[in-house]
């Protein structure tokens, strides 16, 4: 395809304008998006605290030792990005190769470059987009893993009758993952955990409800304490407090 002047010219400004718009319009949702999906109601000291509140709350009816851990994420999706850049990429090539008006090409490769990686930031940035073009099943081993993960550096096991409880949440992904130690009945945690999870994937649906997750939260004081009974001579061994 042969430059064109004058017009085409003229076009080529047109058509990096009408890009750099929706490039801009794509980043202003996206910070729209992380603000309504970050789930910042969980990660205040406020909310901290009223989960610690919650917790102590379910050890005083069992032995058990609950642990919650608050993550915004479990994977790093990095290709998910990738890919959102490069069908913007090709997007735009489509646009210089169909268009029935020729346009300059000298800068392609530095126009394709950028909207790649404005498509790509958006995609980093604009959680509904990047979850929406990332599979279940990817997401859910993330999160079954971080938590077995997080289980282990959190220390949850370092218990005297190894009753730790780990209630994994990942903001991201919109899952809790419940991960008991080798002395709680995992059948005993069947219910609270579907729960949980409900509570906290609800909590995405129009305003973020922080109480609905709480609520869920102090659901595994009955549960446990079926299983569990708490001892006279109980001890907080993992403390209270939300872990990162």
């Amino acid at each position: 395809m042969a430059p064109a002047a004058g017009a085409g010219s003229v076009r080529r400004v047109a058509g990096l304008r009408f890009f750099g718009a929706v490039a801009r319009e794509l980043a202003g949702e996206a910070v729209r998006g992380a603000r309504l999906g970050s789930g910042r109601a969980f990660f205040g000291a406020a909310a901290r605290a009223r989960v610690a509140e919650a917790v102590r709350a379910v050890e005083l009816e069992t032995s058990a030792e609950l642990v919650v851990a608050l993550r915004p994420a479990s994977g790093h999706y990095r290709h998910t990005d990738y890919l959102v850049g490069a069908l913007a990429a090709l997007a735009l090539l489509c646009v210089f190769l169909y268009h029935p008006e020729p346009f300059e090409y000298d800068f392609l490769p530095l126009e394709l470059g950028a909207v790649f990686g404005a498509g790509a930031l958006a995609s980093a940035y604009f959680g509904p987009l990047r979850r929406a073009l990332t599979s279940r099943p990817l997401r859910e081993q993330s999160v079954r893993r971080a938590a077995r993960e997080a289980f282990v550096d959190l220390g949850v096991s370092r218990t005297r009758a190894r009753t730790g409880v780990l209630v994994y949440v990942s903001m991201f992904e919109r899952r809790v993952e419940v991960v008991a130690d080798v002395g709680v009945e995992a059948k005993a945690l069947e219910a609270p955990s579907r729960q949980a999870a409900a509570a906290v994937a609800g909590s995405f649906l129009g305003a973020p409800s922080f109480d609905g997750f709480v609520a869920a939260l102090r659901r595994f004081g009955p549960a446990l304490a079926a299983a569990l009974p708490r001892d006279d001579d109980d001890e907080n061994e993992l403390g209270d407090e939300v872990r990162p």
